[in-house]
This record gives C-alpha cells, sequence and structure tokens, in this order.
C-alpha cells in the first residue's frame, strides 16, 4: 500500500513539474502581416496573384494588401506609419524622400513600355496641336516629368498650354466633359477614355526606361523585419513570373479581385521585371541603372521648386533583398 502511495506521489510530481515546464515555455509572438498600399495601376497587380496563389505564404511571409484609388493620401498615411510599404512611381518615390528620407526601395515592379499614355480629343491629331489647349496630368510628380518629355518631341514647353492637375482616374470624364482636351492616364481609365471617343497621341513607349514602379518599405520596417521583406519580394516575383507565363488566369484572379473588367488588363506595354531584370536595374555602373533615372527626377523637381533639397540617391535603394541571404 505505502509503495503505491509513493508511486502516486512521484507520478504527481513528475506530472505537476511536466506542467509547470509547459506553462513557463516562451511561446513564440505571431509577427502582425506585411501592410502594403497599392492603387490602380497593372505593374501592381502581381501582389494579388501572389496573395490569392499562396506566393507570400509560401514564402514564409503574411501579407496584408490594402486597394486604394488615390495615391496621395496614401502616401500621408505611409509616413504617418499606417503601411509598412507602398508602391509608387519612381518620381514620386523621390519626391516623398524629401520629406521622409527614412524610406527604400527594395524592388522595382515594373518598367512602363507603352502603358502610360496621353488620351486626348479626337480633334486633336498629334502633340504639336495640344498647343494652347487644356491638358490633365498629376502635376509635381512623375506624371508632369513624363508630359514634359512629351512635350519636347514636339518642341513644346509647358509654358505652351494649360495643366491642370488632375488624378489618372479622372482623366476619362473631365475629356468627356471638355474641361480637359488631353490627358496623362492608363488603364482602366484609358478604356473609358477610349470609349468616348479619345485616341492615344503619345505614350511611354516613346520615353524608354522613364516610368518605373517600384515598393517602398519604411526604414523602420527594414530594420525589424528583413527577412519578411526577402520572403515578400520573392513572393512578389513568383507572382510576376507566374502571370506571364497564366495570362488569362492571372487576368481572371485580378478581374474578381478588384471588380474590375478582364478586358481592361493588358501586359502589353508594361514590362515586370524579372531578378535578372532588377539587379541590373540596382547596379549604379549600368548606363540604365534606377538611379541615373531617378537623378532626372531629381534634377527636375529642384530645378521646378518642388523640393530643395533630396537625400543622396544611392541611400535610397536597397538591393541587398534581391539576393539570397548571407
Amino acid at each position: 500500500m505505502f509503495k503505491l502511495l509513493r508511486y502516486i506521489s512521484i507520478f504527481l510530481i513528475i506530472a505537476c513539474l511536466l506542467f509547470a515546464c509547459h506553462a513557463w515555455a516562451p511561446t513564440e509572438l505571431k509577427r502582425p502581416p506585411l501592410k502594403v498600399e497599392f492603387v490602380s495601376f497593372i505593374g501592381e497587380y502581381p501582389g494579388i496573384i501572389a496573395q490569392k496563389k499562396g506566393f507570400f505564404k509560401a514564402q514564409g511571409v503574411d501579407v496584408e494588401l490594402i486597394h486604394k484609388r488615390y495615391t496621395q493620401l496614401e502616401q500621408a498615411n505611409f509616413n504617418a506609419g499606417k503601411y509598412d510599404g507602398i508602391t509608387l512611381s519612381l518620381g514620386s518615390f523621390i519626391l516623398l524622400s524629401a520629406t521622409n528620407p527614412d524610406i527604400q526601395s527594395v524592388i522595382v515592379m515594373d518598367e512602363s513600355t507603352g502603358a502610360d499614355v496621353v488620351v486626348a480629343q479626337s480633334q486633336i491629331k498629334t502633340v504639336a496641336d495640344l498647343k494652347g489647349k487644356k491638358v490633365g496630368a498629376n502635376l509635381g510628380g512623375f506624371s508632369e516629368v513624363f508630359v514634359t518629355e512629351m512635350l519636347k518631341s514636339a518642341n513644346l514647353t509647358s509654358d505652351d498650354l494649360n495643366l491642370l492637375k488632375l488624378e489618372a482616374s479622372e482623366i476619362p470624364q473631365h475629356l468627356k466633359n471638355n474641361v480637359i482636351q488631353a490627358g496623362h492616364t492608363w488603364e482602366p481609365y484609358l478604356y473609358e477614355a477610349i470609349k468616348s471617343g479619345g485616341h492615344i497621341v503619345f505614350s511611354s513607349k516613346q520615353t524608354p526606361g522613364l516610368i518605373l514602379d517600384i515598393i517602398v518599405f519604411r526604414g523602420d520596417t527594414i530594420r525589424d523585419r528583413p527577412e519578411d521583406i526577402r520572403a515578400f519580394v520573392r513572393g512578389w516575383l513568383q507572382a510576376s513570373a507566374y502571370w506571364k507565363a497564366n495570362v488569362q488566369e492571372g487576368n481572371a484572379i485580378v478581374s474578381k479581385a478588384l471588380k474590375i473588367p478582364s478586358n481592361t488588363l493588358y501586359l502589353e506595354g508594361v514590362n515586370l521585371t524579372d531578378l535578372a531584370e532588377n539587379q541590373k536595374l540596382f547596379q549604379s555602373s549600368n548606363p540604365n541603372s534606377i538611379y541615373k533615372t531617378a537623378k532626372i527626377y531629381a534634377d527636375f523637381f529642384i530645378r521646378s521648386g518642388n523640393v530643395t533639397r533630396i537625400p543622396e540617391l544611392k541611400s535610397l535603394f536597397n538591393s541587398s533583398f534581391l539576393n539570397p541571404p548571407s
């Protein structure tokens, strides 16, 4: 009987110790998802495919994508810490860095090779016909640089016409109502403008390398969560490659997620940049590097008085996430 009691006592002591060890074992804290905001350009949509196909999860990172329509407000929210990352045109990124230097671009999503256009009313046949007309563009950003390059092709300057500050999404309606006679836009808004009688007079095919779209993360996120960002980049590149290889399926995924017609989704005119292309773009010795294009924007914005100074360009780009961990 005493032996039995002794065995029971030993068993209870061991059980208590095991329970105590389990109770005091440190639990791994689940990291919050990376919050990344994007707007409405086709080069930003691989993230949707990565999310729906499980590519981010497979790479080991939880991602929350936030789709918004207006870029300016979301840049303020990004600065305020509402998002970890944001998709931006290179020009918008350079402007943003003037007020928030603790940000870095980690990947080039795409190069516009015809997707950005200036669409005009039917009576405007050439760029030269824009003289004296009203043209809509998102002034103070990459849109203004793009329109300036267009005007150069016809020996015009911004002084030769009336530039109105408009978002790409506003162009079709303003064109239809004759508030403007031409404007800078892209799909899905181009589809609306063409349907109302507009036509393309200039495209980014004529400005190779000028319009790059990138993903930018806050400095504190880069310092605190480098492996999550590395996994995010891998998942993004995987989705880009998948979409290019499975266009119809990719279009269907994006169309369903954003509730937009699939016939407004065209990969023509946009190059979803792959890993090798990204690595080249981030090489400062490359004559077509992102640093060279960034300087075009920086010089334009300083010259036009949009900003007075910009951080050292090399501090704004971080290519380490394109490489395997060391």
